[in-house]
């Protein structure tokens, strides 16, 4: 794929959940996903920091994140049968944990590959392009799960 198309892909993705995430204004007042946008770009600035700036090698944190990440898609589904608001708010605090978690992997990781690579050389550029949408989707989540925690819904 190159460069144009990974990035005419991504934006296309963007637009997309962007529209999709547009619902979520029927469930949640105006102000409570101000709130939480709020929070989850200050959790989330201070996890790429601190995955910028420390110097513990947070890729063996790696396969737990995945596992974790494994287990609350598992408890989710699960939990669409179960109907089980405590369960829902276990899997929401997991979520935010490990989407905290991946935040400040990602970083570090993009960091290094950044660090150890030619800026204009097309790999780097896909690489580069590859990384923000998974940045994009650690926040994605990181703000859903926080908004299920902090939202309440509209009643």
């Amino acid at each position: 794929m190159s460069v144009q198309a990974a990035s005419l892909t991504f934006a296309t993705y963007s637009l997309i959940n962007g529209i999709s995430l547009a619902f979520i204004f029927l469930f949640y007042d105006l102000g409570t996903i101000f709130q939480v946008f709020l929070i989850t770009a200050g959790t989330f600035g201070a996890m790429a920091l601190i995955g910028a700036t420390t110097k513990i090698d947070l890729s063996k944190f790696r396969s737990i994140l995945v596992f974790g990440l494994i287990g609350i898609i598992i408890a989710s589904v699960v939990n669409m049968f179960m109907h089980s608001g405590p369960f829902e708010y276990i899997i929401s605090i997991a979520g935010v944990l490990i989407f905290a978690g991946l935040t400040a992997y990602d970083t570090q990781k993009l960091l290094e590959i950044g660090a150890n690579s030619d800026p204009e050389s097309d790999g780097t550029r896909k690489v580069a392009i590859i990384g923000a949408l998974a940045l994009y989707l650690d926040f994605i989540n990181l703000f859903l799960f926080m908004l299920r925690i902090f939202g309440g819904g509209r009643d």
